[in-house]
């Protein structure tokens, strides 16, 4: 034991980065030193190890000397530290009759079950309806030797996510920002994860088939391993899901520092872009399109006539043997059983089957007494994917003028994408803003102040059609200047929030021209206002459309009539555009008139946008 200590010290092996991996050591955001961001005691062998990397190794040294024969419910430290142990053995070659090797039953016998070859990263685009995923999630999938495409989804999957059944986002979100939730790896069925992401949540999968050696994927293993009973506090922005994936690649390849550009926030998408932008670490990118992204290319492909008939088959409305059935050519046919099948299944996934197990399987028999080839549309692969989209921090440099009033104004988006944005490689009518800040100065104004700053801003804009039936909504949380007069334009604390509808324009199927409206409700509090309040309501209602693939326009009107507190109108009427000049830059103008009281004012301002 003194021997094996004595070398590790000599040989510096606290200080290396794959024992420091191991025990998942960072930096101290805020001062220096390092400690480990493991929250669990049973992680650590020393009662000190958590800060003291050193103590840690000599304390697992000792344990390895440990005769604990193995059971179905205890382990020996050797198997329950099985990464450490072998890396520790890599580094001073342990002396088998001093330290004889466990044989760790039940971990080979999981590895073998596993049958690993390949490890895939798999991105799920993000999605607003639930509070975990509204930036997208990854996970890694374990491919097995003799795995192909029809048999993916036997293999399994390694997760990381919050212990929590919250559905608010909100919620979720607030207590995200402090750890307020356990977080946990889990190893889970993969067709489980395929049925919650593509068929009930509609969302789009990439996937990254990853370049791991068989020696590199036996390190990820054991890892996850002794990771299995450990917690982490879950927070929001940082150590989430995304980040303490790219840990276990950073112990899977020694060299990897995957980690150490994300020591604020950790957006999946970024996660993903830092994996794709390692050398020879990404082999090939495979993307599969969700359940209704399927049913919306067989849509673009069949008129009203053939899509009314689908959507009654899979509501029983009509039946596969009626006689506007029948009539049709036989490839007509199969289209519009194959949809409604399609349908039927995408409804009971998502909990609103109006047919039962048995009528899908009749749907089946008839489309499989038809002697035509399958009608499967083929999805287009977007031309960009969640790596390659802008870079989710924003600056922006503009200047304007606001009711005769010039200005310069600097705004600064921490994270991730807003309506505006270039949306290649996010989801389309997606917003998710989180501490927006904007800073105005006036030329006849000595000082530069605080503008807006806005914590939370989310708009989920889901176009509705006789398929599909989402109800859009929008959530702000912040402070803004609110003008009382000319010379009092104080900041006020703001909660918006409001359910809407949205609808493609006629003619356009993919989302790129869509109209909306919103029924809003709005708190403002501040000492300004004689109650030290004002609730009102009102509708707003807009237009988003894409131009060109660079040129978008956003026009919207809002009014707001506030009838509780002090009484007042605020009404808006805005013009917006954006250029895209490259995927990493662009220049937006805005034109607008408001009303608040009884004062009207015009403005515009032209603006540079650089995401970082």
């Amino acid at each position: 034991m003194n021997e094996l200590v004595a070398q590790s010290r000599q040989q510096h092996l606290a200080q290396r980065s794959e024992w420091r991996n191991l025990l998942h050591y960072k930096p101290y955001v805020y001062w220096t030193g390092m400690r480990s961001l493991a929250d669990d005691p049973a992680f650590f062998n020393a009662p000190d190890g958590k800060t003291d990397a050193a103590a840690e190794l000599e304390a697992t040294l000792a344990v390895f000397f440990s005769t604990a024969e193995e059971t179905d419910k205890v382990q020996n430290p050797q198997c329950r530290f099985i990464a450490r142990y072998h890396w520790l053995k890599e580094q001073l070659h342990f002396d088998p009759a001093r330290l004889p090797e466990q044989p760790c039953r039940r971990f080979y016998e999981w590895r073998a079950a596993l049958d690993p070859h390949e490890i895939t990263l798999v991105f799920p685009a993000a999605y607003l309806n639930n509070p975990a995923s509204m930036y997208g999630h990854t996970l890694l999938r374990i491919d097995a030797r003799d795995q192909n495409e029809r048999t993916r989804l036997l293999a399994y999957s390694i997760s990381y996510a919050a212990g929590t059944d919250e559905t608010s986002g909100l919620i979720f979100a607030v207590r995200g920002l402090f750890g307020g939730y356990p977080g946990v790896f889990a190893i889970t069925p993969y067709y489980i994860k395929v049925r919650e992401y593509s068929d009930i949540e509609n969302r789009d999968v990439w996937e990254y088939q990853l370049t791991l050696t068989p020696l590199e994927i036996d390190r990820l293993l054991m890892h996850t391993w002794e990771l299995g009973p450990t917690h982490f506090d879950y927070y929001f922005f940082d150590e989430n899901c995304a980040y303490h994936l790219l840990s276990l690649l950073e112990v899977a390849r020694p060299g990897l520092e995957l980690t150490d550009r994300f020591r604020w926030w950790a957006i999946p998408s970024d996660t993903v872009r830092a994996v794709a932008e390692q050398p020879g670490l990404v082999k090939r990118v495979v993307y599969r399109p969700a359940t209704a992204t399927i049913i919306r290319q067989r849509l673009t492909q069949m008129d009203v006539r053939q899509s009314v008939m689908a959507k009654d088959l899979a509501e029983r409305k009509i039946l596969p043997s009626d006689n506007r059935m029948q009539e049709l050519p036989l490839p007509e046919q199969a289209k519009i059983l194959e949809l409604a099948y399609d349908y039927a299944t995408y409804k009971s996934a998502t909990g609103n089957a109006t047919t039962t197990t048995g009528e899908m399987h009749e749907l089946l028999l008839a489309r499989s007494r038809l002697e035509v080839p399958p009608q499967q549309p083929e999805v287009p692969v977007p031309a960009v994917r969640p790596d390659q989209g802008h870079k989710t921090s924003r600056l922006a440099l503009g200047a304007g003028s606001r009711g005769g009033r010039q200005f310069g104004e600097i705004d600064l988006r921490p994270t991730y994408h807003d309506l505006m944005d270039d949306d290649g490689g996010y989801t389309r009518g997606a917003q998710i803003e989180f501490f927006n800040m904007r800073f105005r100065h006036y030329r006849d104004d000595d000082s530069l102040r605080l503008e807006e700053f806005t914590p939370l801003n989310i708009v989920s804009l889901s176009p509705r059609d006789d398929f599909f039936t989402p109800v859009s909504w929008k959530i702000n949380v912040g402070w803004t200047r609110k003008h009382f007069s000319d010379d009092d334009e104080p900041l006020v604390f703001r909660a918006n929030a409001g359910p809407g509808l949205a609808f493609n324009m006629p003619g356009s199927h993919d989302g790129h021209s869509v109209y909306y409206g919103f029924v809003e409700a709005a708190l403002d509090v501040g000492k300004s206002f004689d109650q030290d309040y004002a609730l009102g309501a009102g509708p707003t209602l807009g237009w988003l459309t894409d131009i060109s693939d660079r040129w978008r326009i956003n026009m919207y009107a809002r009014s707001l009539r506030y009838a509780l507190g002090d009484a007042h109108n605020a009404r808006e009427l805005m013009l917006e555009q954006r250029y895209s000049l490259t995927r990493q830059s662009a220049v937006r103008l805005e034109l607008f008139r408001k009303q608040e009281f009884q004062d009207y004012w015009n403005g515009g301002e032209i603006s540079l946008n650089i995401y970082f």
